[in-house]
This record gives C-alpha cells, sequence and structure tokens, in this order.
C-alpha cells in the first residue's frame, strides 16, 4: 500500500546515477493512477501553445532569442490550479507543460529558417511554413520516442538536464507548497526582477566585457583578445545546473576561439586586423564550431549505432510479431511501435507531397529532399537530444546550418539551383531544423515524465495536438510580422539566425566563397579531442555559442562546485547542493518569465529604456557589481540549508 502513495518530493536519487541493485522509483508510482489527460490540461496546454507561440515567435525574430517556453508555462499552470483550489494536480500540469512547450520548439524550427526565404527577396506562402512546420515536429517527435527509454532512463543521473531539472522543480514545488515553494518563489522573483530591470529599463547592462577598462579596450582593439561574462541570473542559474565539469569543456571550446583562433587571424592578416573580435569570431570561429559540431555528431552517431540499431530492430520485430502476454508498468509504456511507424510513414507520404505540389515539381528531385529530410533528422536526432541533456541548449541552428551544406550541395549536384534551388534548401532546412528543434525540446519533456512518474505514451499523444496548434500559430504570426515589419530595410526585424542561414546558402546556390577550410578544421579538431577523452559535442557548442553565454555557466559550476564541499559531512553537502538546484531553478523559472513579460512590451512598443546610461561603462560596472551580489546572495543562501531538508 505504501508503495502506490504519491510521494511529496522527488527521491533522492532522481539527480545522481542509480547504485547497483536500484530502480528509481517517480513521485507518482507506476501502480497509481493519476488524472493526466482531462479536459481542463488539454484545453490549458492548447491556450498555451498558441499563446507562447506568438509571443516566442515575435521575440526571436525580433532580437534573435527564442525564450524557453516549458518553464514559464509551468509556472502558469501551477499557479491557476493553486488559485482554483485544484489538487492532486501534478500528472495534469505535466501535460499542461508539454502540449504548451511544443510553441517554443516549433518557433525556434521555423523562424531560424524561413524568414530567409524573404530575406533572399523570395516568398513564403502560410501552407509552406505550417507545412514545412507541422511535418518537421511530427519527425521530432516519431523519431525520438524510441530512444526515450535509452536517455531518461538507462542514463539515469548521468546527463545533467538542465531545463528538465528547472521545470520539474517548479511542477513539485507547486504541488508539495511550503517551504520549499516559498523558496522557490522567492528566488524566482530575485532572479526575474534582476533580469527585468536590465533588458526593461537598462539600470546595468546585461554583458560585461574587459573593454570596461582601458588596457581591455586596448587588447580588444590591437590584439583582438577581449572576454564577455552575461550577468544575468538565469544564465547562472542554468550553470549551476549544468555543474562544474561539462561547464568547464564548453568553455574550454571558447577559450579556445577567443583567445587562440580570433588573436591569431586579427595577427596574420593586415585585412582582418580591421575587424573586431566579434567580427572574426563569426567569420571564423564559429564555422569551425560548426564543423566541431557536425563531426560531434557524426561521432555521437557511430558510437550510437547500436542504440539506433536496437530500436530499428525493435520496430520491426513489433511489426512483424502477434501481441504478447507481457505488459509493461504505466510509467514505462510508450505508443506501440505499429503506431510510430505507421505515423512516421504517413508523414513521409505527406512530405513527398508538400515538396512536390509545394515546392519542387519534379519527382527526382523531391525524393532526393526527402531523404535528405529523412535521413539528417534521423540520425542527428540523438545529436539534438543529447545536447539538451548536456547543456540545455540545443545546437539547432549549427546543425541546420550543416544541412543547408549538404542539401545545397546535393541540389545544385542534380541540377537545381538559382531561386528555385534556393526555395527548396530552405524548406528542407526548415522541415530539418524543426525536426531537431521538437527532437531537443521534447527529451526534455519525456525526463520530466520520468522523474514525476506520468504516463509517457499520454505525453507522447498529445505533443502531436501541440505540435498542430504551434505550427499553424507560427505560420500566422510570421505572415503578419513580415507584413507589418519586414525581414529586409531600415525598420525592418533582425532575424539574426535566418539571416545567417540567407549568407550560407546564396554562395552554394549562385556561386561564391563557403568556408569549407574552416568546417573541416572543426571536424579534425572534434576528431582529435574524442581520441583524447573529451567530450568533443560538448567542446563545440562553446565554440559556437559566444564566449558570454559560455563563461557564467563556469561560475554557476564554481558555486555548485563551492556549497556541496565546505562540509565534511555529505549529507549536509547533498542538502545544501539540493536547495542550491531548487534557487538556481527559481533563478532561471523568473528569467523565463521576465522574458515573455519584455517581449509583450516590446510588441506594445513601451520602450522604457535609459539608453544612454545603459551604453556608459558606469552601466557595465553597475553590472559587474550587481553580479557579484548575486552570486554572494545565491552562494550565503545556498549554504543556509540544513540536513533535514
Amino acid at each position: 500500500m505504501e508503495e502506490n502513495r504519491q510521494l511529496t518530493s522527488l527521491p533522492e536519487n532522481a539527480y545522481r546515477e542509480l547504485r547497483d541493485g536500484k530502480t528509481y522509483k517517480p513521485m507518482m508510482p507506476a501502480s497509481s493512477t493519476p488524472a493526466e489527460v482531462t479536459p481542463y490540461s488539454v484545453t490549458m496546454g492548447i491556450i498555451m501553445a498558441i499563446v507562447f507561440s506568438a509571443a516566442a515567435a515575435f521575440l526571436g525574430l525580433k532580437v534573435g532569442q527564442v525564450f524557453e517556453a516549458a518553464i514559464p508555462i509551468a509556472i502558469i499552470a501551477v499557479g491557476i490550479g493553486n488559485l482554483t483550489g485544484k489538487k492532486n494536480m501534478l500528472g495534469q500540469n505535466v501535460i499542461i507543460q508539454s502540449i504548451g512547450a511544443c510553441s517554443g520548439v516549433i518557433v525556434a524550427g521555423a523562424i531560424f529558417t524561413l524568414p530567409a526565404l524573404y530575406i533572399l527577396g523570395l516568398d513564403a506562402h502560410f501552407y509552406q511554413i505550417f507545412l514545412s512546420s507541422l511535418f518537421g515536429g511530427l519527425l521530432g517527435i516519431v523519431l525520438l520516442i524510441p530512444f526515450r527509454k535509452y536517455f531518461v532512463k538507462q542514463m539515469h543521473g548521468k546527463y545533467p538536464f538542465p531545463e528538465a531539472t528547472a521545470t520539474t522543480e517548479v511542477l513539485v514545488s507547486g504541488e508539495k507548497g511550503g517551504n520549499q515553494a516559498k523558496l522557490l518563489a522567492i528566488a524566482g522573483a530575485i532572479g526575474g526582477l534582476y533580469d527585468f530591470v536590465v533588458a526593461t529599463f537598462g539600470t546595468w547592462t546585461d554583458t560585461v566585457s574587459t573593454r570596461i577598462c582601458t588596457w581591455g579596450a586596448v587588447c580588444a582593439d590591437k590584439f583582438k583578445v577581449v572576454f564577455g561574462l552575461n550577468t544575468s541570473a538565469a544564465v547562472l542559474g542554468l550553470g549551476y545546473i549544468v555543474g562544474l565539469k561539462y561547464a568547464t569543456i564548453i568553455a574550454a571550446g571558447s577559450c579556445l576561439v577567443w583567445f587562440l583562433i580570433v588573436p591569431v587571424v586579427g595577427y596574420v592578416s593586415p585585412e582582418m586586423a580591421a575587424l573586431s573580435p566579434e567580427q572574426l569570431f563569426q567569420d571564423f570561429g564559429r564555422p569551425i564550431g560548426i564543423g566541431g559540431i557536425a563531426m560531434a555528431g557524426l561521432i555521437g552517431i557511430v558510437r550510437q549505432s547500436s542504440i539506433i540499431k536496437q530500436a530499428v530492430g525493435l520496430a520491426f520485430k513489433e511489426l512483424g510479431s502477434k501481441k504478447s502476454g507481457e505488459v509493461e508498468e504505466r510509467t514505462q509504456r510508450d505508443i506501440p511501435m505499429k503506431s510510430i511507424l505507421s505515423i512516421l510513414i504517413a508523414t513521409l507520404v505527406a512530405v513527398v507531397f508538400f515538396f512536390q505540389f509545394g515546392v519542387l515539381g519534379n519527382w527526382a528531385q523531391t525524393i532526393v529532399a526527402l531523404l535528405i529530410v529523412f535521413v539528417i533528422a534521423f540520425l542527428f536526432t540523438t545529436v539534438a537530444a543529447n545536447a539538451i541533456a548536456i547543456v540545455g541548449t540545443n545546437p539547432v541552428s549549427g546543425m541546420t546550418l550543416m544541412t543547408l551544406i549538404l542539401s545545397s550541395l546535393v541540389l545544385v549536384s542534380i541540377g537545381l539551383s538559382g531561386t528555385s534551388g534556393m526555395t527548396a534548401a530552405m524548406i528542407i532546412g526548415g522541415v530539418v531544423c524543426t525536426a531537431l528543434s521538437m527532437a531537443g525540446g521534447f527529451i526534455t519533456d519525456l525526463k520530466i515524465g520520468y522523474w514525476l512518474g506520468t504516463t509517457p505514451r499520454k505525453q507522447e499523444a498529445w505533443k502531436f495536438l501541440g505540435t498542430l496548434v504551434s505550427a499553424a500559430t507560427v505560420a500566422g504570426v510570421m505572415i503578419i510580422l513580415n507584413k507589418t515589419f519586414g525581414f529586409v530595410g531600415e525598420n525592418a526585424l533582425v532575424a539574426p539566425q535566418a539571416n545567417a542561414m540567407a549568407a550560407v546558402i546564396r554562395p552554394l546556390m549562385e556561386g561564391g566563397t563557403t568556408p569549407w577550410i574552416l568546417y573541416f578544421a572543426g571536424a579534425a579538431l572534434a576528431l582529435v579531442l574524442t581520441a583524447i577523452g573529451v567530450p568533443a559535442l560538448a567542446f563545440a557548442l562553446g565554440m559556437f555559442i559566444p564566449m558570454e553565454l559560455n563563461a557564467p555557466l563556469v561560475v554557476g559550476g564554481l558555486v555548485a562546485w563551492f556549497v556541496s564541499t565546505r562540509s565534511k559531512d555529505a549529507a549536509l553537502n547533498k542538502a545544501r547542493l539540493d536547495r542550491g538546484t531548487l534557487i538556481a531553478s527559481g533563478f532561471i523559472a523568473g528569467g523565463a518569465l521576465m522574458g515573455v513579460i519584455s517581449a509583450i512590451l516590446a510588441y506594445f512598443e513601451c520602450d522604457w529604456k535609459m539608453k544612454e546610461w545603459a551604453a556608459s561603462n558606469a552601466a557595465e560596472w553597475t553590472g559587474l557589481a550587481a553580479y557579484i551580489i548575486l552570486i554572494a546572495y545565491f552562494a550565503w543562501h545556498t549554504l543556509r540549508a540544513k540536513k533535514e531538508e
């Protein structure tokens, strides 16, 4: 009877590897029957998907940042449940979050690629945006499900899953109430307000660099050496959860680019000496990072080939066998593999008709395009899931650039180039980008469900509805934004990722220079790193993501190391680490929620920023001081933990 009762908090082995002979028992045991899919949870999930798709699309096209929707949706779900006096909402809140979180991943897949059509002077119809987002999302779901048990169960405790951790802490604290909910709320308020005053008022800068000092400015201009540090509470919290090990590897990739490659390139060429370190990073560092991510992905595919074979073998085994009498426990029950294969085949058939009658009009080219989409999406699904599990950041834009390069080369080789070739390549890129974005985001949802004890089959089935709603919303919003603001010219939306995609594809389709040597250099580096035992994907992510976003991960990791090693009492160290995880989750949640509010204010053109002050050195010094105070508060508040917590 005791085993059937729902726990009030996560088990002590939720975030660490299991000892031999031990199994993980979630908050809602497999033998229980929690309320999950209800009219309330489905309706709320659809509303969240619509609202957050619109908000994320605008913010992503405006500033190039797509906020993570899972956390604010979890906060809203918990808040509404508490306000309306609903009880035992944990299972329903997971479904709300899972349906609603489709918004962020579908938006990322669409806005990183498809606005490039407008930027290239081409056109994109509603049905093209909608169908590429929908089919990409469906592929991401069905291709990831066979790997669920590997990532969330077999690799339990081996990956930090930072975003899933933060979202889970929000849901658990909302269900538990009491001191944990209070601690999360306080941390969320502090982190949220801290980030909000920066984004909205410019009270201090969100990034501090060595240019703050005279010697730093000289180093940046003369030697092309600059160090940047994002001072947001959300990224600090993310670093705490990622931990010092992975944070250090990621930062090492940044250091190689910013402290070796960029200065050397700036030194050896007089033409390069005129460029800023940031521009040199874009032109040289990032392409090397893209090559590294691509090769690390290929290495990961080879290493996980047994997992891939196992998943494919299981699919064919289930397809050809009769139903066995063995029934899996509720918390490990996926959509049957026969159904997954049926959905996959139906999706691929629909993609064929979409490419043939909506994009290409040539059957040979359509089949080639389908093969590109399926092979890349299938192989790199595990890479996207791996990246999210490690660092909480999906390198989807890097993998999509690689997809665009490969698809463009193949399409040109079969006689498709110019404007029609660019349109085809961008649509292909949109489908693949959305598939990989969905795969990365969906593994977060499934890990949350694993920790809490929801039914995977229900999460998986209702994810399709969230994808449909989000794809339709983002297509409508993109058409409206293009007509209202545009993506080219004065006062146009920035759409930085789509501009990068357009810059890559134009020379491939119309003739021009492509940095092949840099891609190959990154690939070779990944091989060397793998040979000496350094995780190549984490290192390459560091080369691709700007330094100012990687350095704070180390700061957060150092806080985690500091608070968890102060005592000789292991139980006290663990209590402190767990308390810090809750505070870090609050920082991330508060920052994500305030990101939504900032997006709404930006939409209504509420410009309250003190621009002159925000651009001054004084604002940067203020930001550094505020960041030190935030770190001190974080460490102090974490060290107050008691063993009984």
